[in-house]
């Protein structure tokens, strides 16, 4: 807990140095990870699995995942969310719809279990 703590603080610092707080909204930090998301998959765009596995530029894929994680982080911040903590609240949702028995080796949506 104390890395993210320390990566929020400092997002903050950043971001407020610069001013950028009127920017973060709900609605544009929202955005903001959609289109971080999306240059993330960029990378990966018209290749094969193999090549996505084998070929991947990692400090490309470190800076869009970073920039995904850091909207991501100050959107949980601003609504006073512990990423950690709602990522294993999902888990275990998560658990309930896919039971192991029936989702185990399968891609199926829980509701096609």
């Amino acid at each position: 807990m104390k890395k993210y703590h320390l990566v929020i603080e400092t997002l903050k610092k950043f971001r407020d140095d610069r001013d950028w707080k009127k920017f973060h909204d709900t609605k544009n930090l929202a955005s903001a990870i959609s289109i971080e998301a999306a240059e993330l998959n960029e990378l990966f765009l018209w290749k094969t699995i193999g090549e996505c596995e084998e070929e991947t530029d990692l400090e490309k894929l470190k800076e869009e995942l970073a920039d995904v994680l850091a909207f991501s982080f100050l959107l949980a911040d601003k609504h006073n969310l512990d990423p950690f903590q709602i990522v294993l609240d999902k888990i275990k949702l998560n658990a309930q719809k896919y039971p192991v028995e029936k989702a185990k080796g399968t891609a199926k949506k829980y509701t096609d279990l």
